[in-house]
């Protein structure tokens, strides 16, 4: 126990307590179940994708490695969240340790940063492949996906690392009770007895930089897409062309949607339930992973064949 310089006495905090829905309790119960689902849908989808690009030869090429780096931050990103908030759903076991909080905190920022890079890496993916066809080959290697799998987990881990590490030197006044299912920044942040302005701003430059370029990065892949597309004149040539990218556009989609419904709600607290964002947080974390392999695996007949054959080959070795 110290004394603080405005006044104020310190206590070390070892543990938070998640303190979900406290304004709808019955939220977890109507939840719990659907949340489950979408979890279990999430680790067995992805581990199907995963398996399947691993064990089929025909599936090693750059477009389908990308794929299996985006299940893979599916599945870290759902266990980092999703088991304990239904362990609060279940048990109420609420408690999570101090070093507990801050390691979640910023593996969520940093995952979700990763995501977002690797979609970005996948739109130009995609407008190599549309706009310079010929050049495909030389330019989307096995080489290329390696470098930009450093740089998402080198950009990202670095810069997202400053998040924890700013909401962990702050003062904890005895205040352990968050009012959140999960360690977000400024839900712990706010509980110091401290200025957390600096938290407040830090996030905001690094989400604006980090995901905001990523994201104008994609629309500008599209935009030249998209005109690449106007001018085939072959017939059938451009729903093909689109076909291509509708998979990944849908990713897309769902990432985007959901945070920007998420932002816009932060915007309007005043006006909705506190607990709205609180659920948005949750769902952002487990629908995009539980939906991104579905989508992949209904649109591309490659992931189709190859999780058949894998489905043939067990059958045989039953036999």
């Amino acid at each position: 126990m110290t004394a603080h310089q405005n006044g104020t006495i310190s206590v070390q905090v070892s543990d938070f307590l998640l303190n979900c829905f406290v304004r709808s309790p019955s939220w977890k119960l109507w939840l719990s179940l659907p949340l489950s689902l979408l979890f279990l849908l999430a680790m067995g989808a992805n581990s199907v994708l995963l398996i399947t690009i691993w064990l089929e030869a025909s599936l090693h090429e750059p477009m389908y490695y990308l794929l299996s780096f985006l299940s893979l931050l599916d599945i870290v990103l759902c266990l980092t969240v999703i088991p304990k908030v239904l362990a609060i759903f279940w048990f109420d076991l609420k408690s999570i340790s101090f070093y507990a909080c801050f390691l979640q905190m910023y593996i969520m920022n940093c995952f979700l940063g990763m995501e977002s890079c690797t979609f970005m890496v996948m739109a130009y993916d995609r407008y190599v492949a549309i706009c310079h066809p010929l050049r495909y080959p030389s330019i989307i290697t096995d080489h290329f996906v390696a470098k930009a799998a450093i740089f998402t987990l080198a950009r990202n881990a670095l810069l997202t690392i400053f998040i924890p590490i700013l909401s962990a030197r702050l003062h904890y006044c005895g205040k352990n009770i968050i009012d959140n299912c999960i360690c977000a920044n400024l839900s712990v942040s706010k509980l110091s007895c401290d200025n957390i302005a600096l938290n407040r701003i830090f996030q905001l430059i690094l989400a604006w930089t980090l995901l905001g370029s990523d994201l104008t990065l994609i629309i500008f892949s599209y935009t030249f897409i998209l005109r690449a597309v106007l001018r085939l004149k072959t017939k059938g040539a451009a729903a093909k062309a689109l076909n291509t990218c509708g998979s990944h556009f849908i990713l897309i989609l769902f990432f985007s949607t959901i945070l920007l419904v998420f932002v816009f709600t932060h915007i309007a607290k005043k006006k909705i339930s506190p607990d709205i964002p609180v659920l948005l947080n949750v769902l952002h974390h487990v629908i995009p992973a539980a939906l991104n392999p579905i989508v992949y695996g209904v649109r591309t007949q490659e992931i189709k064949e190859g999780i058949r054959k894998l489905l043939r080959r067990a059958r045989e070795n039953r036999k």
